[in-house]
This record gives structure tokens, sequence and C-alpha cells, in this order.
């Protein structure tokens, strides 16, 4: 089904009665002029009437395929690429952008991105190795559901050749594409290099990763801060422009005005809330873990269709607006300067009459509470860290952990737990 048709059918039926985000590596043209190419993320390729303007680049594993089908589209050249942030998956195919220019004898695309691009590639640059592995954990043990190439045997997070901008700004930058005036405007959400761009006389609003067809992303409890207030702050903006087309770079584009409005009015207001309510607790004196387990989303919210918790959750974004206002520590005495893991669960195992003890306790608890029974797991696993037995039960706990989440990134973390101890016991847990 044509992206805009579908988006307006879940929309208005307020469910997602098919996959809104898609991973095809097709083309779709949106408007005269527009196209989607629908990969992990989005390419939004537009024809300026003087060569073409593309947002994000997709990822080291997609540009190829998003630079052929934009390619079976348009043959102009591809004059301008905008970075909407410096994620991976926006800026690693840009190689193939630069690759597509060298073969057709042509000036490599100039690249347009906040002033604080750069600077985030050359942080992975120094944390390669580190955000491989990151990247692994977090989509490893879900890719194959997702239909996903994480790109697992790389061995750079970002290749050398990965285009930087050209030309940057830090608040707000405009400039004239063809007869068309094109804005960039900053706003900080899942980066502090974020930016929207707005072409006021069409009334178009690309997004970026403002809007991703999934709760916001302002959570992910394995990367750098995320600002959800100021997130909100980017949609209320938006929503001020009177967009008539939203086109993002995760799930589905958006036609109508109204709509439009409803749907970035609706991911505003529940940040909104959940930071303001963590707020007052943390003015009141509450601890992190009282906070977590008092601030929830309620299930009516969870269940609209772009803002369902499948790849960050709330739990999560709770923990990070604690940590932009309130620092790594949890207000936990013990935690400031805690005892060694293994430490721990050797005494607790001590005190238990063996690490037996605590696994076995742990397995008649997965039925009824789960979170406890895999702490249990944890004492267990660090009290003999090189037992079989213990870890073949750890790897089944996390597996039934994983199998419960709904969120990629829980889903992600628990599977590398299980798998750590799969490789310690020297089993496999068969996939379901």
């Amino acid at each position: 089904m044509n992206p805009l048709e579908l988006s307006t059918k879940v929309i208005d039926a307020g469910v997602a009665s098919e996959p809104v985000n898609r991973v095809t590596n097709e083309l779709t043209e949106l408007a005269d002029g527009l196209a989607i190419v629908e990969s992990f993320s989005h390419t939004l390729a537009w024809d300026t009437g003087d060569g073409l303007m593309c947002f994000d680049a997709s990822g080291v594993s997609s540009g190829a395929q998003v630079v052929s089908a934009i390619r079976s589209w348009r043959a102009d050249p591809i004059t301008s690429l905008v970075y909407t942030h410096g994620h991976a998956d926006h800026v690693g195919g840009s190689s193939a952008f630069a690759a597509d220019a060298t073969d057709k004898g042509l000036s490599l695309p100039t690249v347009y991105g906040h002033a604080n691009v750069n600077p985030r590639i050359d942080r992975y640059a120094l944390t390669s190795d580190w955000n491989l592995a990151i990247n692994h954990r977090q989509f490893g043990g879900v890719s194959s559901d997702m239909g996903l190439d994480i790109g697992a045997g790389a061995k750079k997070f970002l290749p050398g050749s990965t285009l930087r901008t050209d030309i940057s700004f830090d608040d707000f930058y405009t400039m004239t594409a063809g007869d068309t005036t094109v804005e960039f405007h900053h706003g900080r959400g899942e980066t502090d290099d974020h930016l929207w761009g707005w072409l006021p006389e069409k009334k178009w609003i690309f997004t970026g990763d403002f809007i991703i067809w999934n709760y916001p992303n302002a959570g992910n409890p394995q990367k750098v801060q995320r600002y959800a207030l100021e997130w909100a702050q980017a949609l209320r903006k938006m929503i001020a422009q009177g967009p008539e087309l939203l086109l993002p770079a995760h799930g589905l584009p958006i036609e109508g005005k109204a709509r439009i409005a409803l749907v970035l009015d609706e991911i505003a207001s529940t940040l909104e809330d959940v930071v303001s309510r963590v707020l007052d607790m943390m003015n009141a004196g509450e601890t992190l873990d009282t906070i977590i387990h008092t601030v929830k989303v309620d299930a009516a919210t969870l269940e609209k269709p772009y803002l369902r918790p499948y790849y960050d959750e709330p739990e999560f974004v709770v923990r990070n607006i604690w940590r932009l206002y309130g620092g790594w520590w949890d207000g936990a005495a013990s935690r400031l300067k805690p005892a060694a893991d293994a430490a721990v669960g050797a005494e607790l195992a001590a005190l238990a009459g063996g690490a037996r003890v605590l696994m076995d306790r742990a397995l008649a608890l997965v039925e009824t509470d789960m979170r406890l029974a895999c702490h249990l797991a944890d004492f267990a696993g660090w009290a003999e860290p090189d037992s079989a037995s213990i870890h073949g039960d750890r790897a089944q706990i996390y597996w039934l952990r994983r199998q419960q989440e709904k969120s990629l990134m829980s889903k992600g973390i628990f599977s590398a737990a299980s798998r750590e101890s799969q490789a310690i016991a020297g089993t496999t847990i068969e996939r379901k």
C-alpha cells in the first residue's frame, strides 16, 4: 500500500493493522518531484529543479540500495545532502552518494547539517569498537525479526569515507533550492545535533527522528543523553508552521494539516507529562527507584500506532530525565561507591546457602516476578561465574525475559545476557 494511504488509514482508525516501520529499500513518489525510499532509515529525495536534495543517506549497509532506488526515479545530479542528525543509520550511507557522484563525473553533494554533526563523527571514530558492541547488543538479538542487516561483521562503526558536513549552523539556516525557500531548524531531542527541515511554500516538513512511529527514543539505555522536554518543544514549533505533509526518517509519511497536528501534539504531550511528573518527584526528594516505579504512561497512549513502545519505552525515558537534571547517582547511598558485583553475589550466595539456592529461587519467581528473578539470577551468576549449571539456567531466564518484552532495546539487552550465559554453559537455546 502507498505509505500515505497507509498512514491515513492507520491514524484515522487508531490501529496499526499493518507494519508502519517498513524496510523495503523501495521508492514511492509522494508528491510531484518528491519521493521516499523506505529503509532503515529512510531517504527523502526532492527534485528542486536544480538538482536533487536528499534528506539523510540511510546506513552503511543500505546506502547503495537507496541510491539505486533514487536512480530508478531521477538521473539528475544529487547536489545537496541534508543530515537530520549524525546517527550512523542517517549518515553511514553517504559513501554510496559520493560513489554515485564520482561514477558520473559529478561534484560531490554539498552536505548540510548541524554544527555538532562533525564532532559526533569524531566521537564515533574514538569509540568505534564500543559503538559496534552497543549496536550488536541492541539489535543483534532481534535484527532478524525486523529484517535488518546491522553489519555485525563491520570493522568500523562509521567508515572513514563518510561525508562530513560542508555547511553547518547552530540554531537556524535558510537557503534557496531552485526557486524554493528551505529552512533548517535546530532542536535537541534524540540527539544534540538534530534539525528539522521546512519548506514554507510547499508546507512540507522533514522531521528526521523527531517522529519514528514508536514511543520517542528519548531514553536509550546504552547511548548518550537525550532531551525529552526539548523534543516536545521542537514538535510544538512544527505544529505552529502548519505543515500539510510530514516526512519522517522512520515510519510513514503523514498528510493533512489536522492529522499531522494531532500526531505531533500527542507525542509532545506524553513527553511533557513524563518530564513534569519526574521533575515534581525529584523536587519532592524522591529517589530514582521510587520515580521509576511510579511514573507510568497510560496504556491507551501506548496503544496509539505512533506511540507504541516497540523501540524505546517510557521507563528508559524516565531514567534519562533523571540523568539530565539529576546526574548519574540514583539516590541509594550504597550505590554511590558500590562493592563489586562479584563480591555482592558471593556474599549473598554464602548467606543463602549457595548460588544454586539463589538460582532455584530465581526459577521459582519466573512466573510471578520476572524482575526479581533476574536479580537473583545475576547474583548467582556472579557468585559462580564459571558454572555451566548456573549459567544454563540464567540463559533460560533471560531468554524468557526477552520474550516478554515489547521494546527492541529491552529485547536486545536481555538476548545479549542470555547469549553471554549460553557461551559459559556451552548450550544453545532454540529460538521459537
